[in-house]
């Protein structure tokens, strides 16, 4: 257990912990042929796992995310973890029950190896030597650490975006471990706009003289494209009524400046938004899991994974927002129309919200109503 709970009730103080794996040589073979090792993991768990190991829910996270989705490493944190509202006691991931598991994928920057991690056959950074990982070879690397704890059989799969393609990939892959699965705001392939809008962000990236082709580390790095990158990242996880209810046209002062600066509040808020991301994010991180979300394709070759006889015994919650817009509920129904073809137990729902694509980190009594009742019966069936 890597969680205490103070006696207030109110302090739920969390560990980041570490597990390294696929030690040279063999390393972990990736979808792309090549082999990476050795490979560490952040992670975060929170609640007990019971005498049988059935009660694991594992939190996927969207592709800025880290390992830290409830509580505090310490009682002054300013915020606490990215899904606080959602996974404590007596929240509707409530770890009175369930054991929740959630690692930093693959590739980012926040704990896990990536571009940013230092070649231990080398002894300077990654950077671009780093090789391209895929959503699946993220799973793959789940799924040693998920065989370190010692779990056999998976209560709850929950992710939503890049994690929900996370979810929708653990269950491409390893059905057998899998009891049910919550995927939310998210697709079975990523389109041609989401593509689009992804290799916008990367140019700007690439396009910032201190990228210096990914070997930025020992100097300023690419801050101004990094930034702008996150800008147009963030204007795709929000809504048109969320910015017009957010910002409408209103501007810093009483008047237009009649020049090219910032006469507006939204853009002050994108540009804001930028310079937090490039506090704590990674650029060549950026464009790893950008690429690894546009590779996503679970219909590659004309046969849908999610069309398997292995699923049929899996129990599938599926979620989209209506004003989601990056990943559209059209393509939630898609997921849930080729789940249906094996016979596995689904039910979809498109929650009203006004928050857009971001609307599953958003409180929202309905969502914590759906998520909290599929898992009171998950619980009741397979683990009382």
């Amino acid at each position: 257990m890597s969680c205490t709970e103070h006696d207030q009730g109110k302090s739920l103080l969390v560990e980041r912990k570490f597990y390294t794996f696929a030690e040279p040589p063999d390393g972990m073979l990736l979808e792309s042929g090549t082999r990476l090792g050795p490979i560490t993991l952040a992670y975060e768990t929170i609640g007990e796992l019971n005498a049988e190991r059935t009660n694991a829910v594992l939190v996927l996270h969207a592709f800025s995310g880290d390992s830290h989705v409830a509580g505090r490493f310490q009682e002054n944190d300013d915020r606490p973890g990215w899904w606080d509202h959602m996974v404590g006691p007596g929240k509707p991931i409530d770890t009175n029950k369930y054991f929740v598991i959630c690692s930093n994928i693959l590739g980012s920057c926040c704990g896990s190896t990536g571009p940013a991690s230092i070649n231990p056959e080398t002894g300077e950074f990654y950077g671009p030597d780093f090789p391209m990982v895929t959503i699946q070879d993220m799973v793959r690397a789940q799924k040693y650490l998920i065989d370190h704890l010692g779990i056999k059989k998976i209560l709850s799969l929950i992710g939503g975006s890049v994690g929900g393609m996370q979810v929708l990939r653990w269950c491409a892959d390893f059905p057998e471990m899998i009891r049910s699965a919550i995927p939310m705001a998210t697709t079975a392939r990523h389109s041609a706009q989401a593509i689009a809008f992804n290799e916008v962000a990367r140019q700007a990236i690439m396009a910032d003289p201190e990228w210096n082709y990914g070997n930025y580390y020992d100097g300023p790095g690419p801050n101004h494209g990094l930034s702008v990158a996150r800008m147009i990242g963030h204007v795709t996880y929000l809504s048109h009524e969320a910015m017009r209810e957010k910002f409408g046209r209103r501007l810093h002062s009483s008047s237009l400046s009649f020049d090219v600066g910032s006469d507006f509040q939204v853009e002050s808020y994108l540009h804001h938004q930028g310079r937090k991301f490039v506090d704590r994010f990674d650029a060549n991180s950026l464009l790893y899991i950008t690429k690894a979300a546009d590779f996503f394709d679970l219909e590659r070759g004309g046969h849908n994974l999610l069309v398997n006889d292995a699923l049929s015994d899996v129990c599938f919650l599926v979620i989209s927002f209506t004003t989601d817009w990056l990943y559209p509920t059209y393509q939630s129904r898609d997921i849930v129309s080729a789940l249906k073809k094996n016979g596995s137990d689904v039910s979809f729902c498109e929650i009203e919200a006004q928050g857009g694509h971001d609307s599953f980190l958003v409180p929202n009594e309905r969502l914590n109503s759906l998520i909290s009742g599929f898992l009171e019966r998950m619980y009741n069936e397979y683990v009382e």
